[in-house]
């Protein structure tokens, strides 16, 4: 069920150049102009979002540099010196945030991807055995994940108004709290 940010704007940029576009009167200048617009910045977006995280990561990585860096000037300013103190404690944090990130986003989605084939081929081989209680036990732990998937699923998906019910699927932010 879902639906990856990467084919979304694929067929955003399909629909818009294909259909949209074309079905704009061509004396409508400002129409026209808006419409590129708008498939340029999606283009940008397509080519931006596989290295957003990497590009976040290096940003993060040489501010954590520089306020290191920072932390050896001596100054006899001491409104100076304070703000040099006040930089510790965000930078902590930040190489902190720097140390908990190094898993790519493609690392990620791969390793989901390996577990789904795992899992697949634990179904497989459980039906072909003959042990009905670690298959009952296989069959109910799966399912249960598999319905706390889906949820998320829709709610991920529930800006898109596809729910005939969208109060009954919580807030995706409240499924994925850490």
């Amino acid at each position: 069920m879902q639906m990856r940010p990467e084919v979304q704007l694929a067929a955003m940029i399909k629909a818009m150049t294909d259909v949209v576009v074309p079905a704009l009167p061509q004396t409508n200048k400002l129409a026209l102009e808006q419409a590129q617009l708008v498939v340029g910045m999606l283009n940008l977006m397509q080519a931006q979002l596989p290295v957003q995280f990497r590009f976040d990561r290096d940003e993060l990585r040489r501010l954590v540099e520089t306020a290191e860096r920072l932390g050896a000037v001596s100054t006899s300013d001491g409104g100076t010196a304070v703000a040099i103190e006040q930089v510790d404690g965000p930078r902590s944090r930040a190489a902190d945030v720097l140390v908990r990130c190094q898993a790519t986003p493609e690392e990620l989605r791969v390793a989901i991807l390996e577990m789904r084939a795992a899992l697949c081929a634990l179904v497989d081989a459980s039906a072909a055995s003959e042990d009905a209680g670690a298959r009952g036990q296989i069959e109910t732990m799966l399912l249960a994940m598999s319905k706390e998937q889906l949820l998320r699923d829709r709610a991920l998906m529930k800006p898109q108004r596809w729910e005939p019910d969208p109060a009954a699927v919580p807030d995706i932010d409240t499924l994925i709290r850490d």
